[in-house]
């Protein structure tokens, strides 16, 4: 009778698991839900970011939220923020080849490096340091400002080929052609 209750107790224990790992978790209720900007370009090249939103929430960027300088970021919140393109393009001036990239930065005062690593399935930025050999382009530009904030992390692509990073009242922007 023990014998079979233990196996009854474990039947039960690895069905209850099983169907645990098999629904899937509904990303929209975190904290920092998911979103994506998509653009089809002029030049017929499709740009699309998937990133997670964080909420400001009081909080002041640089100092109690990223980015903060000199720190590698995953431009968003959660996964790696991901930058897929489905030609090859040029980003700033340097060539960015077909395909799914995760998408870093570093803020460096008013400078900032974008890096499109072929990395792309990974979580946050914590494995960088070991995947830098990967980075597919780095470019640098300069970051501006928001004549008013956004709560959210917000990204928008134009037809034209404008990128646009905008958080609180911070607003980098980048060319892609």
């Amino acid at each position: 009778m023990k014998k079979a209750l233990s196996v009854l107790l474990l039947i039960t224990a690895v069905t209850i698991n099983l169907a645990a790992c098999a629904q899937k978790e509904d990303k929209s209720k975190r904290p920092s839900p998911p979103a994506t900007a998509t653009q089809t370009l002029a030049s017929g090249a499709t740009v699309t970011i998937n990133y997670s939103q964080p909420a400001l929430k009081g909080r002041t960027i640089g100092k109690d939220v990223e980015p903060k300088d000199g720190e590698v970021w995953r431009t968003g919140a959660n996964e790696a923020t991901t930058f897929e393109v489905n030609k090859e393009v040029k980003i700033e001036g340097k060539t960015l080849p077909a395909g799914k990239y995760a998408f870093f930065t570093i803020a460096n005062g008013g400078e900032w490096t974008l890096i499109f690593n072929k990395v792309w399935d990974t979580w946050g930025a914590f494995d960088y340091s070991k995947n830098k050999d990967q980075d597919a382009l780095q470019v640098k530009v300069k970051s501006g400002t928001n004549s008013s904030s956004v709560e959210r992390l917000t990204y928008s692509i134009d037809k034209g080929g404008k990128v646009s990073l905008m958080w609180g009242t911070l607003k980098v922007d980048f060319n892609v052609k």
